[in-house]
């Protein structure tokens, strides 16, 4: 009985964060910028890319296609090693703010690397110009109002860093259905947990941050050698010596959307990535939230091997998955309208069970911290 109640105790704690992540999201404001808004920031763009050449040009061709001024901003491309056409479909746009710089020409010979990303991102403001560095993948698209509502926020607020929606774009395959039915949760949850102060969380295809806020606290130095969080943990850092303020960037003007992995096995091995990050950071309330959300989920299979001894604890299984369904969607449904993604309802409900499975497996592994990622493997 102890067990049963423990795990009620867990899927009344569950759902009241689901609450609470609704209620984050709905008090959002959505920003909107001035009547005749004309932002004067000057901007540098960094793409890191390794082995984007099915990507990388329409990446370029949607960031080239602002309607903020080109003589404000340019565009970095880090070749990361790519052993493709990358870097010669970058240097043949001939915009004059669009460039391409090699990582390996800024890596020390005598130091091993694990963080290319973080390199990357440091060379690349080592060569900017902008007062404000934004970044976005290779594999991105981005609206022609994107620099826009990102440099107006910025202006009006004056933030350190600026985090800003990224969404899934999806061909209704079951693999892409599902990773976008997760991302937008994780991207609804962003936006709570900034406005009600739970913690900090980003994703560094779309995410802003001032050249003089990166160098105050010494760029990635200290998390140099953690190959993945290049963005939660510089958002770490700034948040810690209070550089200047974390903004979030509610605007359909400024959502980026990229293609979800290409099948389950790419999807697992990047969540893994992302969930190695947990623990790196000293962010209580934002721990103790993973805790909560992976504990609940362990519960399951825990409850089915106890039911095979003692049927109670199928009831107990039963309510925990009611209670997850219900909380979950009560928290979805006004991110999903928000992001145009309503056709997903019924797919929600039937994808529970392997929901449930990816928590628990990618959270294990992720613990572990050994993963696949463009072509490296990296522990």
């Amino acid at each position: 009985m102890l067990l049963a109640i423990v795990c009620i105790l867990l899927g009344l704690g569950y759902s009241l964060l689901m609450v609470v992540y609704r209620k984050g999201w709905t008090t959002q404001p959505e920003f909107h910028l001035d009547p005749g808004c004309q932002p004067a920031t000057s901007i540098t763009v960094i793409i890191p890319a390794r082995n984007e050449a099915r990507n990388i040009g329409r990446c370029l061709d949607s960031v080239l296609a602002q309607n903020y001024p080109a003589a404000l901003f340019e565009v970095i491309v880090v070749d990361d090693h790519s052993d493709d056409n990358t870097a010669d479909i970058v240097n043949s746009f001939k915009e004059r703010n669009v460039k391409c710089i090699s990582l390996a020409d800024f890596l020390p010979a005598d130091k091993a690397i694990v963080a290319y990303k973080k390199a990357a991102i440091s060379a690349g403001v080592a060569q900017s110009k902008g007062s404000l560095i934004v970044t976005t993948d290779a594999d991105c698209v981005v609206p022609e109002t994107w620099l826009t509502h990102i440099a107006g926020i910025y202006e009006r607020e004056h933030p350190a860093m600026v985090v800003a929606p990224v969404i899934y774009t999806s061909d209704k395959r079951i693999s892409q259905v599902f990773q976008l039915i997760d991302f937008m949760s994780m991207q609804g949850i962003t936006a709570a947990t900034h406005q009600l102060r739970l913690g900090n969380m980003s994703n560094g295809a779309n995410l802003a941050f001032s050249k003089a806020a990166f160098l105050s606290v010494g760029g990635y130095a200290g998390v140099d050698h953690l190959a993945s969080g290049d963005d939660l943990l510089l958002m770490t850092k700034i948040n810690e010596q209070q550089a200047g303020g974390i903004a979030y960037l509610k605007s359909a003007g400024a959502i980026v959307s990229t293609a979800p992995q290409p099948g389950w096995g790419s999807f697992l091995h990047q969540r893994i990535r992302w969930a190695s990050k947990s623990g790196k950071y000293n962010d209580t309330k934002l721990t103790l939230v993973l805790l909560l959300v992976y504990l609940f989920n362990c519960a399951f299979p825990v409850l089915l091997v106890c039911a095979c001894f003692n049927p109670l604890y199928f009831g107990v299984a039963a309510l925990m998955l009611v209670m997850k369904m219900f909380s979950e969607f009560y928290f979805l449904q006004p991110v999903a309208k928000y992001f145009d993604n309503e056709w997903v309802y019924p797919w929600f409900f039937l994808l529970q069970p392997l929901h449930i499975a990816y928590i628990v497996l990618a959270g294990f592994l992720g613990f572990a911290g050994v993963y696949k990622w463009k072509g490296r493997r990296v522990r």
